[in-house]
């Protein structure tokens, strides 16, 4: 079996962001590409992306996990793509009132390889109307 250190190097390339390893978790941080407010207040923080995999066994499954921010546009097209590639929704809603635009925060789990995830996950952000940006 591959070392995790690899798999995440790995994940986070597949992702096209910046891996990293700690704790026995392997994260990819990103932040989303568009302007936002709360009460009026400019905010890159409310506009988190994040992925990440921890608990790998020894039959290379892992605990997959997604948050991400999405206008509330893109909710649908992104939704889609990930629950018809098998991906469990846990939660979708908002965390902040009065954000300018509307921001809903969708959760994604999935219990698989996470090069598999990574790759799922690939394909979905494609439905997002701006790219990511890697931290």
């Amino acid at each position: 079996m591959r070392s995790k250190q690899d798999i995440c190097k790995e994940f986070g390339a597949i992702l096209n962001g910046k891996s990293e390893l700690k704790n026995d978790t392997c994260s990819v941080h990103f932040r989303r590409n568009f302007k936002a407010s709360v009460q009026g207040v400019p905010s890159q923080s409310v506009l988190p992306a994040d992925v990440l995999f921890e608990s790998l066994d020894q039959q290379g499954n892992a605990l997959n996990l997604v948050e991400i921010a999405l206008l509330q546009e893109e909710v649908p097209s992104f939704l889609y793509s990930v629950s018809s590639q098998g991906l469990i929704v846990s939660a979708l809603h908002n965390h902040w009132l009065y954000t300018d635009p509307v921001i809903m925060y969708l959760h994604i789990q999935s219990v698989e390889p996470p090069l598999q995830f990574a790759r799922k996950m690939a394909q979905a952000f494609r439905f997002l109307s701006s790219p990511l940006i890697s931290e």
